[in-house]
C-alpha cells in the first residue's frame, strides 16, 4: 500500500508540474494533477478488462488447438 500511495503522489507531481511549466497557473497545474490520473483510473479500468477478455479468448482458441492435436494423433 504505501507502494501505491508513493506512486501516486509522483503521479500528481509529475502531472502538475508539466502542466504547470506548460501554463504557468497553479490552478491550471493542481486541475491536470487531479483530472488526469483519474480518467487514467478509468481508462485503466476498461484496459484491463478488454485484455482479460483477450487474454481468455486467446487461451480458450489454443486449448481448442491443443484438443485438436490431441485426437489427430
Amino acid at each position: 500500500m504505501i507502494k501505491t500511495f508513493s506512486f501516486a503522489i509522483l503521479h500528481f507531481s509529475v502531472a502538475f508540474s508539466i502542466a504547470y511549466l506548460l501554463t504557468g497557473s497553479i490552478l491550471i497545474g493542481g486541475l491536470m494533477a487531479l483530472i488526469e490520473p483519474a480518467i487514467n483510473t478509468v481508462v485503466f479500468y476498461f484496459h484491463e478488462r478488454a485484455w482479460n477478455h483477450h487474454q481468455h479468448a486467446h487461451a480458450a482458441i489454443k486449448e481448442a488447438d491443443e484438443h485438436e492435436w490431441a485426437y489427430a494423433a
